[in-house]
């Protein structure tokens, strides 16, 4: 993977965010939204996601993104920049059945990573977004946050989306 040193001022956190905070504060698909040149949007499911974003990928991302401790979500910026990745109804349903073959409960957070890694080899790549833009348009959020944390969602939204709602 190249430098993804312009995120790593940027912290992942659990669930949707209504705006990021100073510390960017956000799940990885808002963050991959705003670092793919789109204006900031809480994303409570994949739908909220642009449409050059690649469904299956991202259900998996916000999956590991909500069930990873603080620690571990971080080693998912790495991947913000390589969801907007979206291809023919063939291919993502060829990611989706990668996805359900190799995804068990039993697996380690990083053994889920290198799931995410087998995703997203298959079929078109993201375009590559100059690490100097990302900064810039992840740089232009941060300034504009008014507190020094995001600002989550209602806390029982996510926690419903926890238990009621299957990643698959």
């Amino acid at each position: 993977m190249d430098s993804f040193d312009y995120v790593l001022n940027w912290k992942l956190k659990q669930g949707s965010h209504v705006f990021p905070g100073k510390d960017g504060g956000t799940c990885i698909n808002e963050a991959a939204v705003v670092a793919a040149g789109f204006p900031y949007r809480p994303v409570r499911t994949v739908d909220d996601m642009p449409g050059c974003f690649s469904r299956p990928i991202c259900r998996l991302a916000m999956h590991l993104n909500d069930e990873a401790s603080d620690e571990e979500r971080q080693l998912l910026l790495p991947f913000v920049t390589r969801l907007a990745c979206a291809d023919t109804v063939e291919v993502e349903r060829i990611r989706e059945a990668y996805i359900n073959l190799h995804m068990t409960s039993r697996l380690s957070f990083r053994e889920h990573l290198d799931i995410l890694e087998g995703a997203l080899a298959i079929g078109r790549q993201a375009d590559p977004f100059p690490s100097e833009e990302v900064k810039v348009r992840l740089e232009i959020v941060q300034q504009g946050a008014n507190t020094p944390t995001s600002l989550a969602d209602y806390a029982v939204f996510s926690q419903t989306k926890i238990w009621f709602g299957p990643f698959h």
